[in-house]
């Protein structure tokens, strides 16, 4: 059972992204993919508000997680979310052990 959590980090002059970029260009974001039991770490930016940069961010479980919450990574990330003076917002999802069904299978054409 993976956990996957979509953080949506807004600001206003695109901070969001030069926050997103900085973590691309710093590494951290490299180490953080590099952690054991991530699965992706990937950001996004919406069509519809570039102000906001969406995280997409999975991990292979709970324990996974709560690692990389108590790694030193953390306060690296808060220090650039106040500098970039960002807000947030979350949603957690876990996985489906079963996948996709069939009916949604035919939908999504390969």
């Amino acid at each position: 059972m993976s956990i996957t959590v979509n953080l949506y980090y807004t600001g206003a002059n695109g901070n969001a992204r030069r926050f997103a970029e900085e973590m691309e260009r710093t590494g951290i974001a490299k180490r953080i993919r590099a952690e054991e039991g991530n699965l992706k770490y990937e950001y996004f930016i919406p069509l519809v508000d570039p102000e906001t940069v969406l995280l997409i961010d999975s991990w292979e479980d709970q324990e996974a997680i709560d690692r990389h919450h108590a790694s030193p990574m953390m306060k690296e990330i808060a220090e650039l979310r106040e500098k970039y003076d960002l807000h947030m917002t979350a949603e957690r999802y876990v996985s489906d052990t079963n996948g996709i069904p069939q009916k949604d299978s035919e939908f999504i054409r390969q």
